[in-house]
């Protein structure tokens, strides 16, 4: 016993004597090479005289770092996040300057920029050598391990397994690749671009990847509220308008977030998937954790705000990683220039404008952000949490700019895979065992803009089929994200959409919003939801002008004699009740194009006229509204084809789905609802399709989270057989019947591997009346935006 303390005890001493050591040869050379900084008196010194003099600087300095630091940084919370990551150096270059100061004698001296410079260095070659150290000592990275571990069972009262190994139930941790589509991971992996992903697929026992169908609104604000709170009813969109206050909400919107996650609250009467000791990092929504870091919706609450950017004192309470991270973030910005005149160079087609801030967003998102997500991450499986979902949003940014098939993207996805290796290397080391799963919000949909196809924006054409005066030129859609709403956010500075939502357009004229290809246009002076008949009494033209038009694919609008018809270009006009996947105007957006067409009709705050752009399925291309040419936010291609990538141990989504709801529940109704068919006949009842909607991925999650707090035994459904583990296609066909994913419910249990077009109770019998559908009345009240 006393020999493993002295041990420990004496290799602690040795790497503190390094990095001293270290540290005081950084200094000397960073003295001899700048001519502002100064560990001499005046007349000169003897070499011994000025390496002492450096080594008391280097350790007055590496004592203030680790005593002074993190308390300034604790203290800073109330600074706007990315100020706080800007405003380390100087306070590390005060550290550095008040450790000159106490070198006796006075010998040590050093400008203030200087002194910013110096501690920056040193802090990074401190931090190098330590972490070396570390690495190369196993021991001592499995000791720290170790106390780790024993303070979290200290206060969990997590149990340990005889043999010292770990003990408990697994922990889960979501990663959110925000933008991946199901093609481009797959792709990718094959590739060798994402290395740890093809490993994770090539292991017979590891994962397996399954796509999954989003809503019509195949967007993070849509899909991440329904995956995290279990429903995203009444959410048609990134931005919509809402007549009865005036309110144009935005999803990355802190008060929006705030107020769409209290919706989804007091409509599932669940607080969320995390509420039982999770972690939610870099997120719209909270998702009921207590552990915040970047999560935009708690932005917006003063106590919550500032909790969910104690993330940021997490990562920079170190500030070897603030230098990192700022390296790293100036080194991004230059890449993004480079690329951004490399593609005017070779006059690449299409392309969007890169300049402005646009390269300090980017850095924002591939390294702050990442960096500090990541860091918290890994803090959680270190403190043994039951249930972590974090959000990384770097190639979504990107895409949004370069492709989602380009180099630069393809770029952002091998240091996205690096991150994700360091994760997994991590969980082999954790106090408790974790099931790392890996998932997408939406995909993008490659394609030159609206604008730049057309030479008009959707708000000109809409002013223009509406008789109103157009702009000489076309002016830009301005674009959105997660990423560039964040920064705005972390700057204190409304983001897009915000002045809208403070300014509405004048009554007479129409709000015209864009979300990706999906366009929404509401007509604030009439009460309620416009009507076709009296959009045609008013501006006969506009209609017609939008359903013809070549760049866009269909109109939803409510009629008074048909109720809601979906409108195409040669008159084509087709009511909702009767939509067929692969007929009509919807004809080239494939399967779950109708189910989702007729959920969002019948959200309280579904836009007056909902407008969706062409798509090519042999390009898979569409139009997008905004300034985008990887889009996403509507129906058409890859954008609603994101991807679950889970352990072989749990159970298969389409079994966790199937078992869930009735055979008979559609996505728009309450569960036991049957899916109208074309004159309202009820669809025949067949085999499960894909999962559809982010609700119906938040059930398998929950079910994910249930199997792994409960007792580890395969529970095996009756009525369920059982098939070959092998990854399912995504259907080049509509299914036979609805595919299944609807709201929330209890959820049944089922056993990996297991599939059937039984349900839980048996065979599926002869289908009931259904019940009275809820109508616009059962929503929600309160406060917008």
């Amino acid at each position: 016993m006393n020999d493993g303390r002295w041990r420990k005890a004496g290799g602690t001493l040795v790497r503190v004597i390094s990095v001293w050591a270290v540290s005081t040869l950084t200094m000397l050379a960073l003295a001899g090479i700048l001519p502002d900084f100064r560990l001499q008196a005046d007349d000169g010194d003897t070499v011994t005289r000025t390496a002492f003099t450096a080594a008391w600087g280097a350790g007055a300095f590496g004592l203030l770092s680790a005593l002074v630091w993190p308390v300034l940084v604790r203290a800073l919370l109330i600074v706007p996040a990315l100020v706080l990551g800007a405003l380390v150096f100087f306070l590390n270059g005060s550290l550095l300057l008040i450790a000159l100061r106490l070198i006796p004698d006075g010998r040590g001296d050093a400008n203030p920029e200087t002194a910013v410079v110096v501690a920056a260095v040193m802090s990074a070659v401190a931090s190098a050598v330590s972490t070396a150290l570390a690495v190369r000592d196993d021991d001592a990275y499995r000791r720290r391990l170790s106390r780790l571990a024993d303070r979290r069972r200290r206060r969990s009262g997590m149990p340990r397994n005889a043999d010292g190994e770990r003990g408990g139930p697994p922990g889960i941790v979501f990663v959110q690749l925000d933008g991946v589509g199901h093609d481009v991971l797959e792709q990718a992996a094959a590739a060798g671009v994402m290395p740890t992903v093809a490993g994770l697929l090539a292991d017979e026992a590891g994962h397996r990847l399954t796509p999954w169908r989003t809503d019509w609104s195949s967007q993070t604000g849509a899909s991440q509220l329904g995956i995290l709170h279990g429903s995203n009813f009444d959410v048609p969109a990134f931005r919509w308008f809402e007549k009865e206050t005036g309110t144009v909400m935005v999803s990355s919107r802190p008060a929006s977030a705030l107020e769409l996650q209290r919706r989804a609250i007091a409509r599932t009467h669940d607080g969320g998937l995390l509420t039982v000791d999770g972690a939610s990092r870099g997120n719209l929504f909270s998702g009921g954790a207590e552990e915040l870091a970047l999560v935009l919706s708690m932005a917006a609450r003063l106590g919550k705000g500032r909790g969910s950017r104690a993330g940021y004192f997490a990562y920079f309470s170190d500030p070897a990683n603030a230098v990192r991270t700022a390296l790293s973030f100036v080194a991004e910005v230059v890449r993004e220039i480079g690329q951004s005149v490399r593609a005017r160079v070779r006059k690449e087609s299409p392309r969007v404008k890169r300049g402005g801030l646009y390269p300090f967003i980017r850095a924002f998102a591939t390294v702050v952000e990442r960096d500090v997500v990541v860091a918290a991450v890994i803090g959680d499986m270190f403190a043994g949490r039951t249930a972590v979902y974090a959000d990384l949003v770097a190639y979504d940014e990107v895409a949004h700019h370069s492709g989602p098939h380009s180099r630069d993207a393809e770029k952002v996805l091998k240091r996205l895979d690096r991150s994700l290796g360091l994760m997994l290397k991590i969980a082999d080391r954790t106090p408790r065992a974790y099931r790392i799963v890996l998932l997408s919000d939406h995909g993008q949909s490659p394609g030159e803009t609206f604008a730049g196809r057309y030479g008009l924006t959707l708000k000109d054409l809409v002013r223009a089929g509406c008789g109103l005066p157009v702009p000489r030129r076309a002016q830009r859609t301005r674009s959105a994200s997660e990423a560039r709403d964040a920064v705005r956010i972390a700057l204190h500075r409304p983001v897009v959409g915000e002045q809208e939502a403070q300014h509405p357009a004048k009554p007479s004229d129409p709000v015209v919003l864009a979300s990706g290809n999906l366009g929404l246009l509401s007509f604030p002076d009439i009460e309620g939801r416009a009507s076709r008949e009296q959009l045609d009494r008013r501006y006969p033209a506009l209609l017609g002008t939008l359903a013809a038009h070549p760049g866009i694919g269909f109109l939803l609008v409510r009629s008074q004699k048909h109720g809601s018809v979906v409108l195409g270009r040669g008159g084509a006009e087709i009511p909702v009740a009767e939509l067929r996947d692969g007929d009509g105007p919807i004809a080239a957006f494939g399967p779950g194009a109708a189910d989702a067409v007729r959920r969002t009709d019948g959200f309280p705050h579904v836009a007056d006229v909902m407008v969706n752009s062409m798509y090519d399925p042999e390009s898979g291309r569409v139009h997008a509204f905004e300034e985008q040419i990887g889009s996403h936010g509507g129906l058409g291609g890859e954008q609603s084809r994101p991807f679950l990538l889970w352990p072989r141990t749990l159970t298969d989504p389409l079994d966790a789905v199937a078992a869930d709801t009735p055979r008979d529940a559609t996505p728009d109704a309450p569960a036991g609802v049957p899916a109208p068919g074309p004159a309202g006949s009820v669809a025949p009842a067949g085999p499960a399709g894909p999962v559809v909607g982010a609700e119906a991925v938040h059930r398998v999650l929950a079910r994910w989270l249930r199997e792994l707090s409960g007792p580890q035994v395969p529970l095996r459904q009756e009525g369920f057989t059982g098939t070959d583990p092998v990854d399912e296609p995504f259907p080049d066909e509509p299914p036979a019947d609805r595919p299944v994913g609807g709201p929330h419910g209890p959820v049944g249990s089922g056993s990996p591997g297991s599939r059937s077009g039984e349900g839980a109770e048996g065979p599926v019998h002869a289908l009931r009346p259904p019940p009275p559908v809820p109508d616009n009345g059962d929503t929600v009240p309160g406060a917008r935006g």
